[in-house]
């Protein structure tokens, strides 16, 4: 029997044997690469079979990253909680006089990211509140205070929205002159945040205020046509329509195709305890494992899935790691934006759990650079790659 013969048999077992027969087309069309529709996508996270979800995402896992899943030491920095804007969904922003609100010197980060790198740290993620009077001079004095600790520390902060209030209001210069100001004081790379549901019903009644879909997908344009690199996210479980989720996975996946410079999309669930929305009822696992898995599915133009545990829980991480999702973050430390909303996870994790954790569930754990990329390469290499 030869090799094309044993595939065909195998395939057809797996899809006798594991997918539903509703989903069955869908796991032929994405076993021959195939791009599913808007569509189908609602047709997926309709379907009460996750196990048929799993095997189908599977696919579309193997194809991109094969048995790896990786991790990253990163360090998480909240500068300042200070914010102009109230979102609704979210606990962390503060007004000057509040309570809980806080802002960090620079000689404090500067001490804690001293500490992280010699424990092996390779990436600050650092974002903050829309702050209202922080002068532009102090993000620079920050970022080069950073970039002088270790020229080969990763520095990814800043989310779209911070960069449109630091452009608009702190530094009153265009979009990209202030991009090209931040990376000149260190700036390497952006984060995702900020991107919450792109409906603008949705954001209106979560977010209300905070600049648009397309006002947060012009930011990323900018960066990447840089030559620059960014993450996206998706909050979803919350008010959202599973219409609505797809219509947010399909704006990236365009824009995706356009600049190529998302290097990973990381969807976390909304955690409502203590915010304004707390009569919502918080996603269960099995919404975040679907959602995870038709992200991996809808997704095709993107390389790397990322289970973030702090939303997840390092357990039910390790199970999406069956359901499309090559890669659990990082080591993080103190995280406080999904904590102060009420998540009771860890707020950091140590490499040897991160690695059995991948271990105990049948993967070969990797360290990775901030492009999601083996460490030991290049810069030039992780872009073309």
């Amino acid at each position: 029997m030869n090799a094309v013969c044993q595939t065909q048999i195998v395939k057809s077992f797996t899809k006798s044997r594991l997918v539903s027969r509703s989903l069955a087309h869908l796991y032929e069309k994405v076993s021959a690469g195939e791009r599913i529709t808007e569509d189908d996508a609602v047709t997926l996270f309709r379907s009460g079979d996750l196990n048929s979800l799993g095997q189908i995402a599977s696919i579309v896992r193997r194809r991109k990253n094969a048995n790896r899943a990786t991790y990253i030491l990163n360090r998480y920095i909240n500068y300042s909680n200070i914010c102009v804007l109230s979102c609704q969904f979210c606990a962390f922003g503060a007004r000057k006089r509040d309570p809980h609100a806080f802002e960090m010197a620079i000689s404090e980060i500067a001490a804690a990211m001293a500490d992280s790198l010699r424990q092996g740290v390779t990436e600050v993620h650092m974002v903050g509140g829309l702050h209202p009077t922080l002068p532009g001079e102090w993000y620079i004095q920050l970022l080069e205070t950073l970039r002088a600790l270790d020229p080969n520390l990763h520095i990814k902060a800043f989310t779209a929205i911070e960069v449109r209030h630091l452009a608009e209001r702190i530094f009153k210069l265009p979009i990209q002159e202030t991009l090209e100001t931040l990376r000149r004081a260190g700036l390497n790379s952006l984060t995702g945040g900020g991107a919450e549901i792109f409906d603008p019903v949705v954001r209106d009644r979560i977010c209300r205020g905070k600049e648009t879909a397309e006002e947060w997908k012009d930011v990323h344009r900018i960066w990447h046509g840089m030559g620059e690199r960014s993450t996206c996210t998706m909050l979803f479980g919350h008010i959202e329509t599973i219409e609505q989720r797809v219509d947010h996975l399909r704006q990236l996946r365009e824009l995706q195709d356009d600049t190529h410079g998302f290097t990973g999309f990381i969807p976390f669930a909304f955690v409502p305890t203590t915010t304004e929305l707390s009569h919502i009822r918080a996603a269960s696992a099995v919404d975040q494992l679907r959602t995870l898995a038709v992200s991996r599915i809808y997704l095709d133009n993107f390389d790397h899935l990322t289970g973030y545990w702090i939303a997840l829980t390092l357990p039910v991480a390790q199970l999406s790691l069956a359901y499309g999702v090559d890669d659990l973050h990082g080591t993080l430390k103190e995280e406080k934006i999904f904590h102060m909303a009420g998540s009771k996870t860890p707020q950091e994790q140590t490499v040897e759990t991160l690695e059995r954790t991948i271990r105990e569930a049948g993967y070969e754990p990797l360290q990775r650079d901030s492009y999601y990329r083996p460490m030991g390469l290049s810069r030039s290499e992780a872009v073309v790659a």
